[in-house]
């Protein structure tokens, strides 16, 4: 009599998916599979939670849930992961169109936000003497509006801000993520290990409270 080797899961959860409200967390929207085909359609429809209202916005599905759930369809199955050992699930409503007014409003706001901004620190910095005295310096005149020494002042904080972004609208210069990516990737950084701690936190409680 042949002896059945038990098949292998391979499976790479996904850091962090969004999920419509209402619908059942399944293995195949949190993760990648390999598997043999005979099993996949059944592993990848395999419910694992079913989100409830006190849940809130944020689930989080880690490998001992997937796990459980797996041996519950074949218990000899092994299991190898790779990557983090949870994923967080945004539950989503359906998406809001945009609001013109409150674009405008913002870019507004942006927009003479930065402008004092600037014109505060220059100032403070005395950026009107400083210019004269170049100038003076260059053209050996003294006067008390340097504007076209202004101007090209002007035109290169806007070209630096352009090569410092490496962005105009959606065109970027090179594959290089710009600062402001960089700044988002590490809070949602943060806040993804915030929220997983929290979530772990909250499982041992809950843990403690059973036993």
């Amino acid at each position: 009599m042949e002896l059945r080797s038990p098949p292998t899961l391979y499976l790479r959860l996904r850091r962090r998916v969004s999920l419509q409200r209402g619908k059942s967390i399944t293995l195949g929207h949190i993760a990648e599979l390999l598997i043999d085909p005979i099993w996949y359609d059944r592993l990848s429809g395999l419910v694992l939670y079913h989100p409830r209202k006190e849940d809130g916005n944020i689930i989080m599905i880690d490998m001992l849930r997937i796990v459980r759930a797996v041996h519950q369809i074949e218990p000899g199955m092994i299991i190898e992961y790779f990557g983090e050992p949870h994923v967080l699930i945004d539950i989503v409503t359906q998406p809001k169109k945009p609001s013109v007014l409150l674009f405008i409003l913002v870019w507004l706001l942006l927009f003479f936000g930065s402008g004092l901004a600037i014109m505060n620190f220059h100032a403070d910095v005395s950026m009107l003497e400083v210019q004269q005295r170049i100038v003076e310096l260059i053209s050996g005149q003294k006067t008390q509006r340097p504007i076209l020494f202004q101007i090209a002042y002007s035109i290169g904080i806007g070209f630096g801000m352009v090569v410092f972004f490496n962005h105009v609208f959606k065109k970027k210069f090179n594959e290089e993520p710009t600062p402001l990516e960089l700044e988002i990737f590490l809070y949602q950084e943060n806040l993804n290990h915030f929220v997983v701690r929290g979530e772990y936190d909250r499982l041992q409680k809950q843990g403690d409270s059973r036993d």
